[in-house]
């Protein structure tokens, strides 16, 4: 498994790639707050080089996440299109409605089902579970839903997972996402359908708006994936075959960079660990 190279920013990268599928929860911003120099990097990109899509594991269709991008600050010059999670699993969810189904997470990831057709039980009466999150991201844990989980196993209910992520951070603090749920679910036996990254739907719909907006056709070795998650954004663009861009200073940042800047061999070993690998690494994205 080739090492990743030390990248000095995305400048140094830019000329190889005709387009970039960058991450955003950790890449561009914490959720409290963008990242400027990540931002005007992903600015430089797409006026000097070419597309960016934004491909985010949010729970929620595009429309939201815009509304959020505008409220900390990340420029629409940043980006050409956004893809989603949630984009990819109303397509799973519309093959299911109306359901009836379980819906587990806050009420601000109700955009998903919006226009589905789709009906709203208890546990005891639904024919499936879909999961955005957690009810409280900010105090509840996964084993909170344990008893709950067991039961509908009991009944064979698939769930269905908008959002793979296991955690990210916002602000300082890491908090649960739905696939903690969702691997919970599944450690007890229980069947689980996912369609944001790693999997390969997103991907698809992300490499479609890409050479739409490329407007010629793409070639897959010119595509560069960027993204601060292991068992998401580099799992995901490992299995696609993709280029990636690991930016260390996201979920992996306590582990990877250091007073000194990027550990490397920490990289490289956090890497092998989960059998994975990356072209490029780099502690933030810059330009």
């Amino acid at each position: 498994m080739t090492a990743p190279k030390l990248a000095a920013g995305l400048s140094q990268l830019s000329g190889a790639y005709d387009a970039l599928l960058c991450d955003v929860w950790g890449v561009i911003h914490n959720g409290r707050e963008s990242f400027p120099a990540a931002c005007q990097a992903l600015v430089r990109y797409r006026a000097e080089r070419g597309p960016v899509i934004l491909i985010s594991n949010s729970p929620r269709p595009a429309g939201p996440v815009i509304e959020q991008l505008d409220g900390l600050g990340v420029p629409r010059e940043a980006w050409s299109h956004i893809v989603t999670s949630g984009d990819a699993t109303r397509l799973l969810l519309a093959e299911r409605a109306p359901g009836p189904a379980w819906l587990i997470g806050p009420d601000r990831d109700a955009p998903l089902y919006e226009g589905l057709g789709l009906e709203a039980s208890d546990l005891d009466h639904a024919r499936f579970i879909s999961v955005t999150g957690p009810y409280d991201d900010e105090n509840d844990e996964p084993a909170d839903y344990r008893d709950r989980f067991c039961a509908a196993i009991e009944r064979d209910l698939e769930l269905i997972c908008a959002n793979p992520d296991i955690v990210v951070q916002r602000g300082e603090k890491l908090i649960y996402c739905g696939g903690a749920l969702a691997q919970l679910y599944e450690s007890l036996g229980g069947r689980v359908t996912m369609a944001g990254k790693p999997y390969p739907a997103i991907y698809e719909l992300s490499l479609a708006k890409a050479q739409a907006a490329l407007g010629r056709p793409l070639d897959a070795r010119r595509v560069l994936c960027i993204g601060d998650g292991l068992p998401t954004d580099i799992r995901g663009a490992n299995a696609q075959g993709l280029d990636v861009l690991f930016v260390a200073n996201g979920i992996h940042g306590a582990e990877t960079v250091g007073p000194e800047g990027l550990n490397l061999p920490a990289v490289e070993d956090l890497l092998r660990q989960e059998g994975l690998s990356a072209t490029c690494a780099i502690a933030d994205l810059v330009w």
